[in-house]
Order: structure tokens, then C-alpha cells, then sequence
């Protein structure tokens, strides 16, 4: 009687986890969706802004920041697409599948932000490249004209980039954490756009300047070629927004390991 080795089990590894969550984000409709509008709503609106501009308007808005207004578009966008990477699995049922093959889960949601944040940074950082040369050419001979070469400019395209990345990346941990889309997408939307703005007009000092390290106030900061009055450094920023993104992961962490799928 003859025997047969038996098989090696198939070993789980982070680059084999990496691969598939690569290859799931890719093979999503909506992935080309989100990022094909990112980089088109930019584009539009910093073209379109920038060839109507008459040189008349009120001074003092950074030239990056007024040229990337589209970006605007981009913190939705990008934020959808993060959650749509985490509580969309939950929505269609794959979640139980996904975990099945890894039944530790967090290298799950580890490679879940990496490859988003693979796909982004890069993304943002072309298309910002891209806007403010465009732009500048319809800026010529206004206050808001400006090169590649002046202080801050380039800085300010990669600070909104990473800033940019790192929102997805936090919205694809409220995904994870909260499981839903439509309760992900609204918890974002609040936290990011809405809630900075009514801490700003409560009559405390203290509440004003902690206002001012929430998302939406960091993203401005580190996308201002030169330092805004009354905001935090673009270093000061970056931290803050990394710390955001990190506790959104913690959570979503936390969450994983202690509840069912």
C-alpha cells in the first residue's frame, strides 16, 4: 500500500491578506467611481474657479487652498470609498467570509488601510500636481498667481494629499467600527464638517482653539502654502490628523476582537 504525503495547509500571511484586500478594492465599481470624481471635481473646480477669477475679490485666502478648493469634493469621496472597503462588507455578507479565511481579523483591517492608503496618497498627489499649474495659468497677473518653486507651494500640495489620505483612512475605520454605510457616512460627515463649526462659535477659549485640530481645520492647515493666523503649524496638523486616523483604527481594533460578525 502506497501513502500520500499529506498536503501543506494553506498559510496565511500579510502579503498574501495585502493581495486580497488589493485585489477586492479593485475589482469594487465603485473604487473607479470615487477616485475617477476625486480627480475630476478637483480638476473642474480648480480650472473653473481659477478662469473665472477677475483678480477683485477679497485678499488673503492662500493661493494653494483657494486653487485646491476642489479637495472639498475629495473628503467626501474618499471617505465613502473607506467606508465603503469596511461596513460595505457587512452590508453584503462578505465579512463572514473574509473572516473565515482570517480568523485573527485584524490583519484584515490592517491591509484594508494600507492598500487605501496606497491607492489615495498617490491619487491626490497627481491630481493636486496636475490642478495647480492648470489653474495658474488662468492666475496670471492677480494676487493669487503663484509657481511651483515659491515657498510653500509644493509642501502645501503634499500636506493636502497626506491630509487627504489619512481622512480616508479614519472613515474607513468608522466603517469598521460602526458597520453600516449610511450611519458611517453620517458620523463623518458630522464630525468632520459639522461639529468643528459649532464648537468654533461656543464662548470658550478652550473649546475654540481644540476646534481648530479637528479634520477639517487640519486639512486646511497643512494645505496652506504659508501658515494661517490663529491655526496650527502644518507639523501640528499632521499629527493631529494621524492621531484621528489612529484612534478610528483603534477603535474599529477594539471592536473587531470583541464582537461577532
Amino acid at each position: 500500500m502506497t501513502t500520500t504525503a499529506p498536503t501543506p495547509g494553506y498559510r496565511i500571511t500579510p502579503a498574501r491578506v495585502l493581495h486580497s484586500e488589493w485585489h477586492k478594492l479593485w475589482t469594487l465599481r465603485s473604487t473607479w467611481i470615487n477616485l475617477a470624481a476625486t480627480t475630476a471635481l478637483t480638476l473642474a473646480m480648480g480650472i473653473g474657479i481659477s478662469a473665472a477669477y477677475d483678480g477683485t475679490g477679497e485678499g488673503g485666502l492662500d493661493t494653494v487652498v483657494f486653487v485646491l478648493l476642489g479637495t472639498q469634493f475629495a473628503t467626501i469621496n474618499l471617505a465613502v470609498l473607506g467606508i465603503l472597503a469596511t461596513a460595505g462588507e457587512y452590508s453584503t455578507g462578505q465579512i463572514r467570509a473574509t473572516m473565515t479565511a482570517v480568523p485573527s481579523r485584524l490583519p484584515v483591517l490592517w491591509s484594508k488601510a494600507t492598500v487605501l492608503a496606497a491607492v489615495t496618497f498617490p491619487l491626490c498627489l497627481w491630481t493636486n500636481l496636475l490642478t495647480f499649474p492648470l489653474a495658474q495659468s488662468f492666475l496670471t497677473d492677480t494676487d493669487q498667481s503663484a509657481a511651483l518653486g515659491d515657498p510653500g507651494v509644493v509642501r502645501g500640495l503634499i500636506g493636502n494629499a497626506a491630509a487627504l489620505t489619512l481622512l480616508a483612512v479614519m472613515a474607513l475605520g468608522l466603517g469598521s467600527l460602526l458597520r453600516s454605510v449610511p450611519l458611517a457616512i453620517g458620523t463623518y460627515i458630522g464630525l468632520v464638517m459639522i461639529l468643528p463649526e459649532i464648537l468654533a462659535m461656543l464662548p470658550y477659549d478652550a473649546v475654540a482653539d481644540s476646534a481648530r485640530y479637528f479634520p477639517a481645520k487640519a486639512l486646511e492647515s497643512l494645505t496652506a502654502a504659508q501658515p494661517l493666523p490663529d491655526q496650527p503649524t502644518p507639523a501640528a496638523a499632521l499629527l493631529a490628523l494621524t492621531l484621528w486616523a489612529a484612534a478610528s483604527l483603534a477603535a474599529a481594533a477594539i471592536s473587531l476582537r470583541r464582537r461577532d460578525v
